[in-house]
């Protein structure tokens, strides 16, 4: 079965696409990289020309709220439309665990504006709500750094390895359309600022915490629920307070 993945040289997609390929299927890995370029159109007929099913899990380049704006809705319009044409069966993209709750977010408006656009396709879809990636956790650091500082939401959040990302979207992606939503996350609760704080403390980072409930995330101010994936959710294997132990520093941009 011959299955396209947009943004498939990323960290999740690169996951995937090994793990789809190790069953079997014809995978292709599409981004910028590889001349197909869903912002533009550029290449996307060729690449899903006999193509069962794609996944989308790429990201926008930008955080600004015009800019993550334009790349959701022109990326989602114009690689929906290609797959019409190219009888599409399983269209599967990635999302975030809580993006109705975090609409203060000009990022997480975007992520719910492709949700939008995929279910009035009419082709037959699953999106996949992950929670935060144990990976994210100096990302997060960053959005809340002040100087020698770093501010920190108390909002409990059940982040999840990318290894078990990967495992949970192949699932998704090789079983039927749901039409909805599948949740993912992993098996520990813990608290934003516990969690940030774990990791900079094993990467070496000793900037001073500030735990604070009024610190937006990523535009948004959270509630304990927030984040917080639902009692139907699938969960990973890797817990994090394990995980956190042998943590590396993210690779130098």
């Amino acid at each position: 079965m011959k299955i396209v993945v947009i943004g498939g040289t990323g960290l999740i997609g690169s996951k995937l696409v090994k793990r789809l390929q190790a069953k079997g299927h014809d995978v292709i890995a599409a981004s910028p990289a590889s001349g197909v370029n869903t912002v533009t159109g550029e290449g996307l007929a060729d690449v899903l020309s006999g193509a069962q099913i794609v996944v989308d899990v790429a990201n926008s380049p930008s955080f600004e709220d015009a800019a993550v704006m334009e790349f959701f809705q022109k990326s989602g319009h114009n690689l929906l439309a290609a797959e019409k044409i190219a009888g599409v069966k399983h269209h599967v993209a990635l999302s975030v665990v809580g993006t109705k709750r975090l609409q203060d977010s000009g990022y997480f408006r975007a992520k719910l504006a492709q949700e939008n656009i995929i279910k009035e396709a009419g082709i037959p879809y699953t999106l996949v709500h992950s929670t935060q990636f144990f990976e994210f956790m100096f990302g997060i650091a960053q959005s809340g750094a002040q100087g020698d500082k770093v501010h920190l939401s108390p909002a409990m959040m059940q982040p999840i390895y990318s290894d078990d990302v990967a495992d949970l979207l192949a699932d998704a992606v090789l079983g039927v359309p749901v039409n909805g939503i599948v949740e993912i996350a992993g098996p520990e609760p813990i608290r934003i600022a516990d969690a940030v704080t774990k990791y900079l403390r094993q990467i070496g980072d000793g900037r001073e915490i500030v735990v604070d409930g009024k610190t937006p995330y990523f535009g948004a101010l959270l509630g304990d629920k927030t984040l917080m994936p639902g009692s139907g959710a699938r969960v990973g294997n890797t817990v994090y307070s394990e995980w956190v132990k042998t943590a590396t520093p993210p690779p130098a941009r």
